[in-house]
């Protein structure tokens, strides 16, 4: 799967409340929901159901680090 590729299937969800798994360092792992807000060229904005704010990579999506969970 290449960036673009990736880039495009985020900003199609952008608006929409979707459920993210992500597996970070250390073997952390979160799960929550949030709305995708703001896509740029190396990061998407994702604004959780509390207000908070994360940013990812598209790489993360890439590597699995982080899940779109349909």
């Amino acid at each position: 799967m290449n960036v673009d590729k990736v880039r495009d299937e985020v900003k199609s969800k952008e608006g929409e409340i979707l459920h993210f798994k992500f597996n970070g360092s250390r073997n952390q792992k979160q799960e929550f929901e949030g709305e995708i807000i703001e896509t740029y060229q190396a990061i998407f904005v994702i604004k959780l159901r509390d207000n908070n704010i994360k940013s990812f990579s598209y790489s993360d999506l890439i590597t699995s680090s982080l899940e779109i969970v349909k």
